[in-house]
C-alpha cells in the first residue's frame, strides 16, 4: 500500500511543515498532497517542498478547476515537474462547488462533466507538444471564438518542453464523473471513500476503464483518512465531528452540497439532513453532536496501534492503491509500520 501525507490548505497563516514532510519521505511515504479553497493555493507550497525533498511525489488534492484555465494549470504543473526534477508532480483536479466557482472565481458553474473532460484533454495536448493546441469542446474551446472574441486567436505550442506523462487524478464522487475519471484520468481522489462503501464505485470504475480500453492496474485510487493514535477513542471521535459538521452542514448550498450527498451515499441520509438543518440554522453545537460516531469511525483510523493495524486491513482489501493520511508525527510512524513501508534502519 502506497501512503501519502495530506497537508491541506492554510488557515489564517501559511505554515509549510518541511520537517514533517522530510520525515514522511524518510519513512517511505510515496507522496505529499496540498489543497486550496479560498486562501492559500495548492501549487506554491509544493514548489517550496520540492527544494527540501528528494524523491517524494508532489500532488495537488485538488486544484480548483475554475481557478485556472487549463493552459495555465498545465503550465504551472509542468513548471513544478521540472523544478522537482521530473516524475514527481501529480496533478489532482476537482470542480469544487457552485458557491466557490461562482462566488470566488466569478465563473459559471456550467456543466461540470463536460468542463472536466475538456480541461483534461487540453492539458494533455499542451504537455504532449505534438502540434499547436486546438480544442473544440462543449464547455472550453481553444482558440476562443465566443462572445467578445476578436476572432484572431492563434493556436500555440508550449515553448517549454514538457513532460507528457504528468499523471492527472480527478477528485470526483458522482456516478457520471467517477466513470469519466476512470476513462480519461490516471487516478482518482475519491470524496469520503471508506471500505464499507467501496462496492458502490466498482461498477462505475470498471465501465470507465472498459470504455477507454484500460486495465485496473493502469488506474490509481488514492483515498484519504484521518489517523489519530490514542487510547481515548471517544475524545478522538469527538475531535473529528466539528469538521464533518462544517462540510456536511455548511460547505455548499442547501440544494448542492457534495459532502452532504457523500454522507447520504454512505447510508447516513437522516443524519446528513439533520446536520444540515441544524448547521444552517446556526445551531452548530447541535449539528456537531448529530454526527454519528459510526460515521466518524468508518472514515478514520483511530485508537492504539493495535486497533489501527486491525482496521487498516479493510483499507488494504477494498481496492485502493494508495492511502493519504492526515495526522501527527506519531501517526506517520505508526502508519509506516502498519503499511509495512521500507523504513531505513536509522529512522
Amino acid at each position: 500500500m502506497k501512503l501519502g501525507l495530506m497537508l491541506g490548505y492554510s488557515g489564517a497563516h501559511l505554515n509549510v511543515p518541511v520537517a514533517k514532510v522530510q520525515l514522511a519521505e524518510e519513512l517511505g511515504y510515496d507522496s505529499v498532497w496540498t489543497a486550496e479553497a479560498y486562501g492559500s493555493d495548492a501549487i506554491t507550497p509544493l514548489a517550496f517542498l520540492a527544494a527540501h525533498t528528494k524523491r517524494i511525489k508532489l500532488g495537488t488534492a485538488v486544484l480548483q478547476l475554475a481557478g485556472r484555465t487549463p493552459a495555465n494549470a498545465a503550465m504551472a504543473m509542468a513548471t513544478l515537474d521540472q523544478i522537482a526534477g521530473g516524475g514527481r508532480a501529480i496533478c489532482g483536479i476537482g470542480v469544487s462547488g457552485p458557491q466557490i466557482v461562482e462566488g470566488w472565481y466569478g465563473q459559471p458553474w456550467g456543466k461540470p462533466y463536460y468542463r472536466i473532460k475538456d480541461y483534461v484533454s487540453i492539458m494533455k495536448k499542451i504537455w504532449a507538444r505534438e502540434e499547436p493546441v486546438t480544442h473544440d469542446g462543449k464547455e472550453i474551446s481553444l482558440p476562443f471564438t465566443g462572445e467578445g472574441a476578436m476572432g484572431i486567436g492563434k493556436p500555440l505550442k508550449s515553448i517549454l518542453h514538457m513532460n507528457p506523462d504528468i499523471p492527472i487524478y480527478l477528485g470526483t464522487g458522482m456516478e457520471s464523473t467517477v466513470r469519466l475519471t476512470a476513462e480519461i484520468a490516471d487516478g482518482w481522489l475519491p470524496l469520503g471513500y471508506v471500505p464499507e462503501s467501496a462496492d458502490l464505485y466498482t461498477g462505475w470504475i470498471n465501465e470507465g476503464l472498459e470504455k477507454a480500453g484500460k486495465t485496473a492496474d493502469q488506474f490509481d485510487r488514492q483515498a484519504m483518512t484521518q489517523v489519530q493514535v490514542t487510547d481515548d477513542i471517544r475524545s478522538a471521535l469527538d475531535r473529528q465531528k466539528p469538521g464533518i459538521a462544517l462540510y456536511v452542514g455548511g460547505m455548499g448550498h442547501k440544494s448542492k452540497n457534495f459532502h452532504n450527498e457523500m454522507m447520504v451515499r454512505r447510508g447516513y441520509g437522516d443524519a446528513a439532513a439533520r446536520i444540515q438543518e441544524l448547521y444552517l440554522a446556526k445551531r452548530k453545537d447541535e449539528a456537531i453532536a448529530a454526527v454519528p460516531d459510526e460515521f466518524v469511525d468508518e472514515g478514520a483510523l483511530i485508537g492504539p496501534p493495535e486497533r489501527i493495524k486491525a482496521r487498516f486491513k479493510a483499507w488494504e482489501d477494498c481496492g485502493i492503491t494508495g492511502l493519504t493520511i492526515t495526522g501527527d508525527e506519531q501517526a506517520l510512524r505508526v502508519m509506516a509500520e502498519v503499511a509495512r513501508l521500507n523504513v531505513p534502519p536509522s529512522v
